[in-house]
């Protein structure tokens, strides 16, 4: 990776972000926690949240990933409240879509990700990006399942 490529991957946007996490503050008993673990870099993120009526009402993240992983996990955390678990698995999969197959940039609520953009030809940093919307994702299917089996 040369410099200027440095340069353009870790923008002045990407790090202000990476600088102002939201949902910092770890929730009073969550519903769920989970947490994710890029095996490639080692970043982590741990998502806790509270669902009514099948939306997010109350999220949490703790992230220890790369200014990349802490941005788009800033972008995400500004923008969960209030999703279904299906907004979330769709930001989460056309994100993914964008970094790993050159698609459009996810749909709002999550457009703010569009950041990430610079990052498609930085595979082995595709991961990190995704940890915060792969925890959420998970962490709905974890409650969408308890609800399920409780039936």
């Amino acid at each position: 990776m040369s410099e200027t490529d440095l340069v353009k991957l870790y923008s002045g946007r990407i790090l202000a972000l990476a600088a102002d996490m939201p949902a910092t503050e770890p929730l009073t008993d969550p519903q769920v926690s989970v947490r994710k673990r890029s095996p490639l870099c080692g970043s982590t993120v741990t998502v806790s949240l509270d669902v009514e009526d099948g939306r997010i009402i109350r999220y949490a993240q703790d992230v220890k990933a790369c200014a990349l992983g802490q941005a788009s996990a800033s972008v995400s955390g500004r923008r969960v409240i209030g999703c279904d678990l299906e907004q979330v698995r769709t930001a989460r999969d056309q994100l993914r879509a964008m970094l790993k197959d050159g698609g459009p940039v996810p749909d709002a609520p999550f457009d703010g990700l569009e950041v990430m953009l610079p990052a498609r030809e930085f595979r082995n940093r595709h991961a990190s990006i995704l940890l915060a919307l792969d925890a959420t994702v998970e962490a709905l299917e974890c409650l969408d399942d308890r609800r399920l089996t409780a039936r």
